[in-house]
């Protein structure tokens, strides 16, 4: 049997196995949690091995925090999941992994995270703590609201990358949490699109949420954010005190938009922004392009 997230487990097993276990945790979606490291990279602290340690364990809590949330989400949606074509593959809704060993190490996670941002301070707990309290929230409510589901999911993605700064201690530009929520906003209509889609085209039940939304509706509202996004980070980069010079990254940003319309609209990609980013070549080259100029910016300019 194959997971969603491209571990197999043992067909015909319940309970609790390793890799059940692990599949559930999502680690394909830890991705996301690389925004932690942009406070250490735009402040060009690339050279300072406490400020590493101090990113990587904020990398580490925040993938265990997410981990446990998924966790909680997948216990509650047990049931709606197994009507789902894909969704019904996950551990818990398969019957590979019990719903109580699940909260069971949810609440493990839970606490290794708290343990490792505790010695980051007191403004890493507090986001750390609101990073969990709205994930709980969208689990339990905000993801049945239209609209307000998406700007959830932006605000998680805003909180990752204010995490990174602080625990580090560095400021990051405004400009650049913008983009952030702007960009986490992109995904996640993008992402609801491909949910509209996949429910029209196979007559399948799907989230709630989605009886509110329609294509023309969510193809306008991509359009706008992703203008939004391309604009805002071209301000960014055009009034960045640190290097002028970061404009020049401008085009792998537009061309890793792009390439994502392309493919919500030609190959329905989207339901898992995640895995567009690990399997698509051509958007995770303009990732690592982004990512390695910016830095040879940020640090020799």
């Amino acid at each position: 049997m194959s997971t969603d997230v491209g571990i197999d487990v043992p067909t015909g097993r319940r309970g609790w196995t390793i890799l059940s276990a692990l599949a559930a945790l999502r680690p394909r979606q830890w991705t996301k949690n690389l925004l932690v490291f942009a406070g250490i990279v735009f402040a060009a602290k690339l050279g300072d091995p406490v400020r590493w340690l101090e990113a990587i364990a904020c990398f580490v809590a925040y993938c265990a925090a997410s981990s446990a949330a998924y966790l909680v989400n997948d216990v509650r949606d047990i049931d709606a999941d197994r009507a789902h074509p894909i969704k019904r593959r996950r551990p818990i809704a398969s019957g590979e992994l019990d719903p109580r060993m699940a909260l069971v190490l949810a609440v493990a996670l839970g606490v290794t995270s708290l343990g490792l941002v505790i010695p980051l301070g007191l403004g890493s707990v507090a986001l750390l703590l609101l990073f969990v309290s709205l994930q709980a929230s969208y689990t339990l409510s905000l993801k049945h609201v239209v609209l307000v589901d998406v700007f959830a999911i932006a605000a998680l993605f805003v909180i990752r990358a204010s995490a990174g700064a602080v625990a580090v201690d560095v400021p990051i530009s405004p400009w650049l949490y913008l983009c952030t929520g702007l960009l986490a906003l992109f995904l996640a209509l993008g992402k609801r699109r491909a949910e509209l889609v996949l429910v029209e085209s196979r007559e399948t039940p799907g989230r709630r949420v989605l009886e509110g939304y329609t294509l023309p509706l969510i193809d306008q509202l991509v359009t706008i954010v992703a203008a939004a996004t391309i604009a805002a980070y071209a301000l960014y980069t055009f009034t960045a005190r640190d290097s002028s010079t970061l404009m020049a990254t401008i085009p792998f940003v537009v061309f890793g938009i792009f390439r994502y319309l392309l493919l919500l609209h030609r190959h329905q990609a989207g339901e898992e922004p995640e895995q567009v980013l690990l399997r698509d070549v051509p958007i995770l080259a303009a990732v690592v392009l982004w990512g390695v100029a910016c830095a040879a910016i940020l640090v020799f300019d």
